[in-house]
């Protein structure tokens, strides 16, 4: 795959970003900035996010998703549910090419996007489902599913817990720690491990709620 010709700046932040989150910054760069060329392109007419810079979402697109990787299994089956252009899903699918990625998106631009960057980017393990996540009728066939800006704990459960294997988890993405959110869960349902991300080049706090149901 021939890398697209992004400033040698940009490609730089990429490359030591990857290195400090621990993953492979030769492997994954080319592919990544390949994605990162796809939705700067479709991102000009169809505004699919509000980020327009490329290497602001180096930061807070790529790398962001990528925060949360020593916590995704590498194989298994996951569910990205309101993904938007393809976030932390698509990332996710290029970092652990034998975790099956099913990209949640019920907007229509949305998905037509996803559907290209999957075909684009030969992502074998991933695929596409237009539709509301309380819609997806694929009760128990996820070992997790994740969602970046969807909605609080308690709603992400709710439009999206029937996807979850008995044993399955919530990897739910947040700013500062959701401590309200953690106390609104659910009953049946347990905070199993609350992790404090870093994301190189970004200022703010992220952490990683897990969720699973209760014993």
């Amino acid at each position: 795959m021939t890398p697209p010709a992004f400033p040698a700046v940009l490609r730089d932040e990429l490359q030591h970003g990857l290195t400090a989150l621990g993953l492979d910054a030769a492997a994954l760069t080319p592919p990544l900035l390949a994605y990162l060329a796809l939705l700067d392109r479709w991102n000009r007419t169809y505004n699919l996010t509000a980020i327009r810079d490329p290497r602001e979402m180096v930061t807070r697109h790529l790398l962001d998703s990528l925060a949360m990787h020593r916590y995704v299994v590498d194989s298994g089956t996951l569910a990205d549910l309101g993904t938007g252009p393809g976030l932390p899903g698509i990332p996710l699918a290029i970092a652990k090419p034998q975790l099956r990625v099913t990209l949640v998106e019920s907007n229509g631009k949305k998905a037509r996007f996803l559907r290209e960057a999957v075909r684009t980017l030969g992502l074998a393990n991933a695929r596409v489902a237009e539709s509301r996540a309380e819609a997806l009728d694929e009760p128990g066939a996820y070992d997790a599913i994740t969602a970046r800006a969807l909605d609080v704990l308690a709603g992400i459960i709710g439009v999206g817990g029937h996807l979850l294997k008995a044993d399955g988890r919530l990897l739910a993405m947040k700013g500062v720690e959701p401590t309200e959110e953690i106390a609104a869960l659910p009953a049946g349902w347990t905070v199993q491990a609350l992790h404090r991300l870093a994301v190189p080049g970004l200022a703010g706090e992220r952490h990683l709620v897990v969720v699973g149901r209760a014993a």
